[in-house]
């Protein structure tokens, strides 16, 4: 084991169960290190790791624990201790080879649960048979809630729970302007139930039935994309 992994690993021994949950970070370029930045903001421990030692220059003051090492290679990933962290998030992008190789790698060492960054669909569908837990398509999930947003005038932003469920922030439709929560009968008419309203700089969690749509109010609701799509028209 290197001097400076060894080092790393040290650390973060160190800093165990002083957190709830430990995640190793895999690839550190956009996404990847935001992902590890906002895991340490919230008080995670975290390792990050990346196969260009300028990229692992560049994130060491952002990011406390940072090394440089090939995730492709299993002995690598071994040293690090990769198979004592709750999760570990695979941020290749660029190279699917190297990200399918570490995300067999750390299935291999028996991490629990294994986050990967897909590309495109395909990619997707690869690595979930390969043996990652979860993948996501941030490029394809950025795409299409931007489409979303553009396609429907109100809306202003959405995160899809599920193929079924959605939160979508909207702006508050003119025909309900004036009308209290429950004269407007959202979950009869679409299905959708309001859980918070943005009122200028203030967010208004879960409104009573007789808070009173204004002007300029922007409702977040959860149900339905299609019932949304409808409250927007």
């Amino acid at each position: 084991m290197t001097e400076e992994r060894q080092r790393f690993r040290t650390s973060l021994n160190l800093l165990r169960n002083r957190h709830e949950r430990e995640f190793l970070i895999i690839g550190l370029g956009r996404f990847g290190a935001g992902v590890a930045r906002t895991l340490v903001e919230a008080g995670h421990d975290v390792l990050a790791v990346d196969i260009d030692y300028a990229t692992v220059e560049l994130r060491a003051p952002e990011i406390p624990h940072v090394v440089q090492l090939d995730s492709t290679k299993i002995e690598a990933l071994r040293e690090i201790g990769a198979d004592q962290f709750d999760t570990a998030v695979v941020c290749i992008g660029s190279d699917f080879e190297a990200n399918l190789l570490t995300t067999v790698s750390l299935k291999k060492l028996g991490v629990p649960h294994i986050v990967a960054k897909a590309r495109t669909r395909t990619q997707k569908d690869i690595l979930l048979q390969i043996g990652a837990d979860e993948v996501v398509l941030p490029e394809h999930e950025a795409g299409v809630r931007l489409g979303r947003r553009l396609a429907e005038a109100g809306f202003i932003d959405y995160l899809e729970l599920s193929p079924d469920i959605s939160i979508v922030e909207m702006r508050a439709p003119k025909r309900y302007i004036g009308q209290s929560l429950a004269q407007a009968d959202l979950r009869q008419k679409y299905g959708l139930t309001v859980i918070a309203v943005r009122r200028q700089d203030e967010m208004i969690i879960n409104p009573p039935a007789e808070f009173v749509i204004e002007p300029g109010d922007e409702l977040i609701v959860i149900g339905a994309m299609e019932g949304a799509e409808q409250l927007s028209e």
